[in-house]
């Protein structure tokens, strides 16, 4: 029910970026879904990737900080309003998103929304009697 996002800070100069994606690159790892905050000197960078374990690895072996965060995937119709529904069941339960991003299939009508909210677990019960589809983890990092 919970899917694995890594999250890196990453240094606000040339190359940086690249030099994470090629670590994740010469692994063999796919990207499935990112996102990057920025300030004036840093960013968090954070991604759902196709093997979480082997990526965190990778990367601290190359002396770069990253964390391991549960997050929730849900799977939702790309069509207006669909979002909504889902951010209204939350906010109406008393739940807080920290943060979210979304990606789409290239093979399906549907859209993902990565969410990490304050409550997980009560989340995924909102969800689940709700029937809102909650993605494994062999579904978000296979797609």
């Amino acid at each position: 029910m919970f899917i694995s996002q890594i999250s890196i800070f990453v240094e606000n100069k040339q190359g940086s970026l690249a030099a994470i994606t090629e670590i994740l690159a010469n692994e063999n790892i796919d990207i499935r879904a990112f996102s990057i905050a920025d300030t004036t000197d840093f960013g968090i960078l954070r991604m759902i990737v196709s093997d979480p374990d082997r990526a965190i690895a990778a990367l601290r072996a190359k002396n770069i900080a990253v964390s391991l965060n549960r997050v929730i995937a849900v799977q939702i119709r790309d069509v207006p309003g669909s979002m909504h529904k889902v951010l209204g069941l939350l906010s109406s339960n008393g739940l807080v998103v920290e943060y979210a991003y979304a990606f789409i299939s290239r093979k399906r009508e549907d859209a993902y929304v990565i969410l990490r909210v304050d409550e997980k677990e009560k989340a995924a019960q909102l969800f689940e009697d709700n029937h809102v589809h909650t993605l494994t983890p062999e579904e978000v990092y296979n797609f």
